[in-house]
């Protein structure tokens, strides 16, 4: 953590996301908060007052968290069953932000990141106004993952608005943060931004987290046979991240009675575990809500293997975040994406884990029967690796103090 600060001052974050909701980017952008707040900046968060998972979770209007002050909008998250509603709850969330931003007072610099694409707009229209620099922190790419999802015809007009978009904000932002280097080539597309980006990846939440013997964890205990050997998946079931591959393989497995396959968040893609579950009731596939941040470190450490996916079309367009957590607790990776990509590029160079492709099930169940056969010492000794790898570069120590460096640096 920086000692020496350059700069004083107040920075606004504006977001969709914030802690206590368990979206990933709030919970990236509340410790970027507190470690500049720690570092003696005021720090004024502008979010939504309703769950972007789960709309009927409510959080105070006003709060003070960690010495960060939050101040939600009302009317502005109304879930994700449909574009449309998401597209009118952004909208709302950005006329909000651009009328409180105009005049809260001595804002210093501006933080946005790509949740929802409607707020780096926001940003945009302070930063003009009030001549104000902005921090790009680009978690996706859109409108390239709608495209790739097929949700949106490329060269549509709502693509073309998108993209003139993407081109001001890349234009105006005095820095920006890519999370790897096929997301830099992925912006570079739109715009040339290379002399005033800087590319690093999200950490893990390694002060939550650490190696814990299956023997010695509460929540393993509770949730799984004593003897079971669990593969499990943790985090946003997404369009961009499907397990289908790996879920079908499971269902060629019930046979082993000892390999449990654990699906535990939320998201629309979890609906298809959901759905498996009921019509076919599988011996040996759970699904669990999202666990809190405070047993993170449990729920994450009873995996024996943790399932990380990659889309085969969104390299560059979404970073594969949750392979951090799963290698902070020092545990295998099993890959399910293309190759190359930035997930694929960490467990091979690290030797950290195997890697499949998506589609081949009879692929997938014969990896996995060789990973429940690879002797624990193995598994350990990878486990060890992965740790040993987050916390040589990828700590949150590391990283969240170099993006905090970005911030005060930006001129």
């Amino acid at each position: 953590m920086s000692t020496s600060p350059t700069h004083r001052g107040t920075i606004l974050i504006l977001t969709q996301v914030y802690v206590p909701d368990p979206a990933a980017v709030g919970q990236y952008l509340h410790d970027a908060a507190v470690e500049l707040v720690e570092r003696g900046h005021r720090v004024i968060v502008y979010a939504a007052a309703r769950g972007y998972d789960d709309p009927s979770q409510k959080f105070p209007l006003r709060e003070m968290r960690d010495g960060v002050e939050i101040r939600r909008m009302p009317l502005s998250s109304f879930g994700k069953a449909s574009i449309p509603l998401r597209i009118v709850g952004g909208l709302l969330l950005m006329l909000q932000q651009i009328l409180r931003g105009l005049f809260v007072g001595g804002v210093d610099r501006i933080i946005v990141s790509t949740s929802p694409p409607m707020c780096p707009i926001a940003a945009l229209v302070i930063s003009w106004l009030r001549r104000k620099p902005i921090i790009y922190w680009v978690m996706d790419v859109n409108p390239d993952q709608v495209i790739e999802l097929g949700k949106v015809r490329d060269g549509s007009l709502p693509v073309r608005i998108m993209n003139w978009l993407n081109r001001r904000i890349l234009g105006r932002a005095k820095r920006v943060v890519a999370l790897d280097r096929f997301m830099l080539a992925r912006l570079q597309r739109k715009a040339d931004v290379t002399p005033k980006t800087v590319v690093m990846p999200p950490w893990p939440h390694d002060d939550h987290m650490e190696m814990i013997e299956h023997g010695e964890n509460p929540w393993r205990k509770q949730h799984v046979g004593d003897d079971a050997f669990v593969v499990m998946y943790s985090g946003n079931h997404g369009f961009s991240t499907p397990i289908k591959t790996v879920l079908d393989a499971a269902l060629l497995m019930q046979g082993e009675t000892d390999m449990e396959f654990l699906f535990i968040g939320g998201g629309v893609g979890k609906q298809l575990v959901d759905d498996t579950i009921a019509s076919q009731q599988p011996s040996n596939v759970r699904s669990l809500p999202y666990q809190p941040l405070e047993t993170l470190r449990y729920s994450l450490s009873a995996a024996d293997v943790h399932l990380v996916s990659v889309g085969d079309d969104v390299v560059g367009i979404v970073h594969p975040c949750k392979i951090y957590g799963a290698m902070a607790v020092g545990r295998p990776i099993l890959l399910l994406a293309p190759d190359p990509c930035h997930a694929s590029d960490l467990v091979r160079d690290n030797r950290i884990g195997w890697h499949i492709p998506h589609g081949d099930v009879e692929g997938a169940k014969r990896v996995l029967e060789e990973i429940r056969s690879t002797p624990p010492e193995v598994l350990r000794e990878m486990g060890v690796r992965a740790q040993a790898t987050i916390r040589s570069g990828y700590s949150k120590a590391i990283l969240c103090g170099r993006f905090c460096d970005e911030v005060e640096g930006t001129p």
